[in-house]
Formats: structure tokens, C-alpha cells, sequence
């Protein structure tokens, strides 16, 4: 089984030398042993308000960026299958925080272990505590520029699929279908039983937990959790296995807004530039797989992707 935040693959020193993962970890190494069919064009793009050891002038910058907006626009333009791939980033910019960057809820509080949440009264009270907290902003969020690109790429067919570490729902709730979103760390939106499956919705949960200080449980005697996937608990087998079967099709594999460190979700764009796909990554910081993509983009991922396919 793959277990959540255990290396499947790491980019080397030297660019994408996959070290040698779990067997029960590895996606696909005979691919991944392939060198890749296209040359290696790097380009990135800064905000202008970073500092710069060369600096530019306005004019200077734009058009630096505009030749860089215009090869995404090729980039796109010229896959025939394009696969997204989206992390916090994403949804930071419709206000949900991130949970691993400086600053984040982790810096704040411990995440509770799945082997915790199991065997414990304790944890798991606090567990839904820390959830109906967070209640109102997952409740209020709605999706932003970047995911409404999103949606209009694979409305259009140009996209096939979003693989997504994000457990808000906002593509769905951007008008993708849930088919066609691989959800690798699952979703928080609702709840279900670790026994049988069967589905809750969280404010009929809420309501008992606050009133009567009800741990949710099911009839069948099984617990009751947040449909996501826990530090120490297995990765969902049918999405890994979708995601792989995405990532291998594609010919244009973009990331947004992922810092590309928590595997084996980041395992995935990786394979994908082994198997001769481009890669783009759009992230307003640096990444360990900046150096092998064809195309960095350090900016705004609502302003770049919005302006690539032309939704507000």
C-alpha cells in the first residue's frame, strides 16, 4: 500500500535520477528509466517586485514575460493531451491557508496521525474539533481565476483530467466534473465511514457534535472520518492508479501551485517529463523540479492560466 507523505521518487544533483523506490511504491520505473524526447528549455518568470541581481527596467520585464506567456501559449496550443496538476497554491489565492508552508496550520498546531485517530477518543475529538473550526472557510471559499482556467481547459477538451493534492473541492465546484478530477489526498468537504463507506454530510455532523458532544460514528459500528487521506494512512489505490494512467498519456503536464515535496503525489510530474512530456510549472516560489521543467513561471497562477485561456 502507498502511504501518505512517503517518498515515491526524488529528483536528483544531477536532474531527475529517480532513486530506487519501495516496490510497493514505485509508479512505473521502466518509464521513468527513459531519457527525455524533447530538449530542455528553461524559462522562468519573476514578479517584478523580486529582487534581482541583473535588474530590469519595466519594459524590459514585460516583454520577458510576454515571450514566456507566449510559450505556454504554444505549449498549450500544440499538446493534444494536457493533464493538470494543482496544489495549494490554487486554492491560497480563493483564501483557504496552506497547510505546510511557513506559517501555515502546521506550523500552528501537529496534524494528528491516522494510527492516533484509530485508537483514540481523544485524538479523534480533536480531530473534528479542529474541522468544524475550519467549517465556515471551507464553506465560504469559492473557486478563483486559476481554477475557473482550469475548468474552461478541460471543458474545451484540451485538458483531460486535474490531479489534484487539494481536499477543498473547488474544482468541482468550478464546474469540472468529479470524473474527471483525481482527488490523491482526498476530500474534506463531506465525510465517510472507514467500515462500510457510507457517506455524511459534515453540518448534520456538527450539529451533533456541538449540541451533545457526539463523536461521529456509523450505524455499523464503524468511525466516521473526513473523507481525506491522514499523515499515516494509505494513499487512495484507484486514484494513484488513475493518475498514473493520466500522467502516462499526457504530452503537456502542468503544475500549479505545488511545491513539488510531498510524495508520492509529487512523483507524478516527474513521470511525466521521464515519458517525454513538456512540463510546466506555474508557482510563486521555487521548486526541486525547476531545473528539469520546460517552462517556470514564478507569478500568480490566476493571472497567468486566466489570461492563457481567457476567463475572468
Amino acid at each position: 500500500m502507498l502511504i501518505a507523505n512517503r517518498p515515491l521518487l526524488s529528483a536528483s544533483a544531477q536532474g531527475l535520477e529517480p532513486r530506487h523506490a519501495e516496490d510497493n511504491n514505485s509508479l512505473s520505473t521502466a518509464v521513468l528509466s527513459r531519457k527525455p524526447t524533447r530538449p530542455i528549455t528553461l524559462r522562468r518568470i519573476q514578479e517584478a517586485s523580486e529582487p534581482s541581481s541583473t535588474p530590469r527596467t519595466t519594459r524590459q520585464l514585460e516583454i520577458f514575460m510576454d515571450e514566456d506567456l507566449e510559450e505556454l501559449s504554444r505549449l498549450i496550443d500544440t499538446a493534444d493531451r494536457v493533464v493538470l496538476f494543482t496544489g495549494a497554491g490554487i486554492s491560497t489565492e480563493s483564501g483557504i491557508p496552506d497547510f505546510r508552508s511557513p506559517g501555515g496550520i502546521w506550523t500552528k498546531m501537529a496534524p494528528i496521525d491516522f494510527r492516533d485517530f484509530m485508537r483514540s477518543d481523544e485524538a479523534r475529538r480533536e480531530t473534528w474539533r479542529r474541522r468544524f473550526a475550519m467549517e465556515d472557510m471551507f464553506r465560504e471559499a469559492a473557486p478563483n481565476r486559476g481554477h475557473r482556467a482550469c475548468a474552461e481547459l478541460v471543458r474545451s477538451g484540451k485538458a483531460t483530467s486535474v490531479i489534484t493534492q487539494n481536499i477543498d473541492g473547488l474544482h468541482q465546484d468550478s464546474g469540472i466534473p468529479d470524473s474527471k478530477v483525481i482527488e490523491l489526498h482526498g476530500n474534506t468537504t463531506y465525510a465517510h465511514c472507514l467500515e462500510c463507506g457510507q457517506r455524511y454530510e459534515i453540518p448534520a455532523l456538527r450539529v451533533d457534535f456541538e449540541r451533545d458532544n457526539i463523536l461521529p460514528h456509523c450505524a455499523c459500528g464503524g468511525w466516521v472520518k473526513t473523507a481525506t487521506i491522514s499523515f499515516g494512512q494509505s494513499m487512495p489505490v484507484n486514484e494513484m492508479r488513475r493518475a498514473e494512467q493520466e500522467t502516462l498519456l499526457a504530452d503537456l503536464f502542468i503544475v500549479m501551485g505545488s511545491s513539488l515535496v510531498v510524495y508520492p503525489a509529487a512523483g507524478f510530474p516527474e513521470l511525466a517529463k521521464r515519458n517525454g512530456a513538456s512540463l510546466v510549472i506555474v508557482n510563486r516560489e521555487p521548486t526541486p523540479l525547476d531545473r528539469a521543467a520546460d517552462l517556470v513561471l514564478h507569478r500568480s497562477i490566476g493571472e497567468t492560466m486566466g489570461a492563457m485561456v481567457g476567463v475572468e
